[in-house]
């Protein structure tokens, strides 16, 4: 008597069940987790013509900085031939490529600190609570994904939005917070900072960073 073929329902479904078990168990991936929190913005956008044979090919090339607006911020540059996925490549290099800036009550930085690349020069200073941001386009995107909410800055050398972006960069990897100092020195924060007007020592606020 010939046997019944056994209906693969149970054995598909078990299989089934499996793998979407897995995937649910895995969560968001992390990159996805990032992106939700991390801000970016669209610094400038160029054309490029390259002359070939029978015409020219166009492409372009994209800036974009990237930020969580809580002291972490970077910088990337894309190219392709089309305007989506230029800017797709800028951003994933500028999340690989962040670094954390020291800032005083998350608002400003510690202290004034120059930052040169090729022919960009600009020059950032500590400002106090209710200045906001004086600066220029391309530096301006800079401190509003890094979450720096009170600072001047001045370009004195290229306009370059490449050269100003990279600078800006530049002078902000030389800024350093008095705890840092401090650990280098082998010192306490109060011996560095001293006492305060009030008599009171500072405290780990001030060298917050």
């Amino acid at each position: 008597m010939a046997r019944e073929p056994r209906s693969g329902g149970e054995g598909e479904n078990r299989g089934r069940g499996r793998g979407r078990d897995r995937d649910q168990n895995r969560g968001p991936a992390p990159d996805r987790e990032q992106g939700d929190e991390l801000q970016d913005k669209l610094v400038t956008i160029n054309r490029v013509a390259k002359v070939v044979k029978g015409g020219r090919r166009f492409s372009f090339a994209a800036l974009v900085v990237v930020g969580d607006q809580k002291g972490r911020v970077g910088w990337g540059s894309g190219k392709a031939r089309e305007v989506p996925e230029a800017i797709r490549k800028a951003t994933e290099r500028a999340k690989k490529g962040m670094i954390r800036v020291p800032m005083r009550e998350s608002r400003t930085l510690h202290h004034d600190v120059i930052g040169e690349f090729g022919a960009g020069k600009v020059t950032l200073r500590a400002a106090p609570a209710g200045t906001g941001i004086i600066a220029g386009g391309p530096m301006r995107a800079v401190f509003e994904t890094l979450g720096m909410g009170d600072v001047v800055a001045k370009c004195t050398g290229s306009t370059n939005p490449h050269n100003m972006v990279k600078a800006t960069f530049a002078a902000l990897q030389r800024a350093s917070s008095p705890r840092s100092v401090a650990n280098r020195r082998g010192k306490k924060v109060a011996d560095l900072l001293g006492p305060r007007k009030d008599g009171a020592p500072e405290t780990a606020e001030a060298a917050n960073g």
